[in-house]
């Protein structure tokens, strides 16, 4: 029933009641008089009635009026008044930081409200004690579970874990940049690639995983004991990325999921593919010049050969040889720059690098090397370990003039871009023009500069008086790729684990265990069958019961169409802050590869639906997913409340409002209330998607169209 009808029946109830109980009691009396009294009473009285009738209307109405309010005070105490109290209490009971129970008249509900409040304290103080034992219990599962979470931050692999439906319950920020930079970037929104309970199947052919996983099971069959299968895929984008599944099994041996481990492998097969090109085109080249010089030693061998033909295939042979060696040093120079891509480089600031290196150099020697950079902020790619190493042997073997040479450490940019010297000073000795020392030494040091792809060589500056060995290192442009992430963002949720969405329908699945995404729109107006265009969408995931804040969709989108200036104050977002914004039919697939597989939530939803479904028919995509309400699921939870508006019921759970009418605002509060909302429908036996979807239809609200 509609809340205002609810409201209006016990205040015209009693009016109704009392024109029903004069009517009835005209009626009895007129029967009960003798045959022929009646019609002459009614002949009789009928003048006073037409000319005091206005009189009787308003002695009645005044009667009414009065029970009326009578019954509305009565109505609002003795229905209203308990019926929220439960509602209240319901609430206190499921939901700890709720607002405690208001007084209320009479003076039993007061005394059972404060009664209940006394109880909700006692409770939550009980919950305290118990979360505090049951934090002491978990906190080496937690410290465990830190633990892995660190390592798997720090490993240099990218690592996806999926259950065996393909969803997603763990990957490392490795695997996040991986799939960051295959897909092109980030989706429109800021949505990532890859997200906890979403499907690997959107980013790997599911066909490919299949396979792999079939190898696994058969090696499983015959009791191998390395298991693993590999197999090499392109992206969109055209990058190849090497995978190796492996299984993960349970403590009974059942498999319960699959690793994945990830490798961009697109510069290694065009190096390589770059490499045999090189060959091939070498080998024909030469295979030409040896035939070339071939032929002209074969002219050489004639006694009776004039001098001028012989310089001429004299010149032939020295121009074939210097071909071949100008292909031999251009391959060798793609091949020094190759050894740079393939050897493990990181990128560390020359500061730091030089304050390590002079503390390396202080321990092997037991003398202090000044530092000296040129420039600030310089970043190196290097292999910091090795070098030091070589930097410290150099340094242990030199002799100068007065027996232990002072050392510097001096690093400073190259004349070529892209490289850096470093160079080992030390005073220069008159007497022994070259270093001594150990030419193995030297020769290790070479190859490590041959290995970040430049050289070693020492050089004199007499004018100076110095001596030093000059390193020529590769420089970054930056410092190491990192981008601004969430303070904690979700990497791993074990309990999918336990989940199989594939294997049971969504309807009779727990509203817990499902996935959800909650979102907002703002728009240019409230009439989408007339012209009005979204200007933004904002949505968060909801996986588990937990709210992922850092796998967020917030995008701002160019309507095409002026926004009217009396919508601003609204939404706040202005013109010019929508220019250069992608239109709808670019953000609407990434927003729908981010719900994908999901439940879609949202309040009053349907007008944020309608608005989608207006562009099915322009996009090809069609948001066909099960769908909630806050506002239906709340007018279930809380059927007694006069106001189920977002703010009202915010205020009622205790959700904190910071900002409202910004879209990815909205979603935030409303993904807390749905949340809070869950253990409350629990209670009145809504538990699963169907159940909800159902009580949902039953709602007043449910009714209203778009």
């Amino acid at each position: 029933m509609r809340p205002g009808l609810r409201r209006l029946l016990p205040v015209a109830a009693p009016g109704l009641a009392l024109m029903l109980w004069a009517l009835g009691g005209a009626v009895l009396f007129h029967a009960s008089l003798p045959a022929g009294q009646g019609a002459g009473l009614v002949s009789a009285l009928g003048p006073a009635l037409q000319a005091n009738g206005a009189i009787l209307f308003g002695w009645w109405l005044a009667g009414a009026a009065l029970a009326g309010w009578w019954a509305a005070r009565l109505h609002a105490r003795h229905v209203e008044g308990p019926a929220r109290l439960a509602d209240a209490a319901r609430l206190l009971t499921d939901n700890a930081d709720a607002p405690r129970l208001e007084a209320a008249s009479p003076p039993a509900l007061a005394a059972l409200a404060d009664a209940v409040n006394r109880l909700a304290d006692q409770r939550q103080a009980l919950r305290t004690d118990m979360a505090r034992l049951v934090a002491e219990a978990q906190q080496k599962v937690a410290q465990e579970r830190d633990q892995l979470g660190a390592l798997m931050a720090e490993l240099r692999q990218s690592v996806v874990v999926c259950n065996l439906d393909g969803r997603i319950l763990l990957y490392n920020d490795h695997a996040r940049g991986l799939f960051h930079r295959v897909s092109g970037g980030q989706l429109a929104g800021g949505a990532e690639a890859i997200g906890l309970g979403r499907s690997i199947h959107g980013v790997i052919d599911r066909a490919l995983i299949e396979h792999a996983r079939e190898t696994v099971d058969r090696h499983i069959a015959r009791g191998d004991t390395a298991v693993s299968a590999q197999f090499v895929t392109t992206t969109a984008t055209g990058s190849l990325l090497h995978v190796v599944l492996a299984p993960v099994r349970s403590q009974g041996g059942a498999i319960s999921g699959y690793v994945l481990l990830l490798d961009d492998i697109t510069q290694d097969y065009a190096a390589q593919s770059r490499r045999d090109r090189r060959l091939t085109e070498l080998t024909e080249a030469s295979r030409a010049s040896l035939a070339n010089m071939g032929a002209a030693l074969d002219m050489l061998d004639y006694p009776d050969l004039e001098p001028a033909e012989r310089d001429g295939f004299h010149a032939i042979v020295r121009d074939e040889v210097a071909a071949m060696g100008q292909r031999l040093a251009a391959m060798t120079a793609d091949a020094s720059q190759e050894i740079l891509t393939r050897w493990p480089l990181q990128e560390m600031l020359g500061d730091d690098f030089l304050a390590a290196a002079a503390q390396h150099v202080l321990a092997q020697t037991g003398r202090v090397a000044k530092v000296e950079s040129a420039e600030e902020g310089l970043w190196l790619r290097l292999d910091s370990f090795s070098l030091i190493q070589a930097l410290g042997a150099l340094a242990g073997q030199l002799k100068g003039p007065q027996g232990m040479p002072s050392l510097t450490l001096r690093l400073a940019p190259a004349a070529t871009p892209g490289w850096a010297h470093l160079d080992l000073v030390w005073p220069l000795d008159p007497a022994a023009p070259a270093a001594g020392g150990d030419t193995g030494v030297q020769s290790a040091a070479r190859d490590i500069a041959e290995r970040h792809g430049g050289e070693l060589w020492l050089e004199q500056d007499r004018p100076a008086g110095l001596s030093f060995f000059r390193f020529l290192l590769p420089t970054a442009a930056a410092g190491p790729e990192a981008e601004a992430l969430e303070a904690r963002p979700e990497f791993y949720d074990f309990d999918l684990f336990a989940a199989s969405d594939s294997s049971r329908s969504l309807d009779d699945q727990p509203l817990e265990r499902l996935s959800y995404t909650v979102f907002d729109t703002e728009t240019t107006g409230l009439n989408p069958a007339q012209g009005d265009e979204i200007i933004q969408i904002g949505a968060l995931r909801i996986l588990n019961g937990k709210l992922l804040r850092g796998e967020r969709f917030d995008q701002l989108v160019d309507p095409g169409r002026e926004i009217p200036p009396e919508s601003i104050p609204y939404h706040g977002i202005h013109p010019e802050m929508v220019q250069g914004q992608p239109r709808i039919a670019e953000v609407l697939p990434a927003f729908h590869a981010y719900a994908s597989d999901t439940v879609l939530v949202g309040h009053n939803v349907a007008f944020d639906m309608r608005f989608l479904q207006l562009k099915e028919a322009a996009t090809g995509l069609r948001f066909d997913q099960p769908v909630l309400d806050t506002l239906l699921l709340a007018s279930i939870a809380q059927p007694h409340e006069p106001s189920h508006s977002l703010e009202a019921i915010a205020a009622r759970l205790g959700v904190e409002i910071t900002q409202r009418h910004n879209a990815l605002s909205d979603a935030l509060v409303t993904a807390e209330v749905f949340l809070r909302l869950l253990p409350l429908l629990k209670a009145r036996g809504v538990v699963t998607l169907g159940q909800a979807r159902e009580a949902a239809e039953h709602s007043y609200y449910a009714r209203l169209r778009y």
